[in-house]
């Protein structure tokens, strides 16, 4: 039998240290929209890299985001955060420099977001966009598995009680 718990605090920080990549959602005019993407967290922020497109315009006209992130496990067994907070835009150069550093510690190709895009047959110009997620809620679930013993069957004896070992 599985059963799903929440994360503790640190579960959830070590967690984000670990994973980083996970899928961010956007809306605007009531029409969600998410894409996978790789992140780095600094211990307080979430940092995105990624280049102008459809999400860039939808967080410009609506800044606040969920990201989540899952990890599976062989035989099943997951944990997954979800992040809730506001896509801030970096323009500010060295603070921007300082983000695109620590994202490429962990991704040091930026890809797929540098990626060459294709429009209507020609390259389409990369402009990068670099945000900073100000979280304002964290949770997290994960699986364990609950094992029930089982004591041979006797007729007329039943304790009506699963033992969880």
């Amino acid at each position: 039998m599985i059963e799903i718990l929440e994360m503790h605090e640190g579960e959830i920080r070590d967690f984000l240290g670990r994973v980083n990549y996970g899928h961010l959602a956007c809306a605007r005019d009531g029409q969600p929209y998410v894409v996978p993407i790789y992140f780095v967290w600094n211990g307080t922020d979430i940092f995105v890299y990624t280049t102008e497109g459809l999400k860039t315009q939808m967080i410009a006209d609506n800044p606040k985001v969920c990201l989540q992130v899952e990890e599976f496990q062989n035989g099943g067994a997951w944990q997954s955060v979800v992040i809730l907070g506001e896509a801030d835009r970096i323009m500010d150069r060295e603070k921007r420099e300082s983000a695109v550093e620590l994202l490429r510690s962990n991704n040091p190709t930026l890809l797929p977001a540098l990626a060459i895009k294709w429009s209507k047959d020609w390259i389409r110009k990369n402009v990068e966009a670099v945000y900073r997620i100000k979280i304002q809620k964290l949770t997290g679930r994960f699986t364990s598995e609950i094992r029930m013993a089982s004591a041979a069957a006797q007729p007329g004896f039943c304790t009506g009680r699963a033992k969880i070992i």
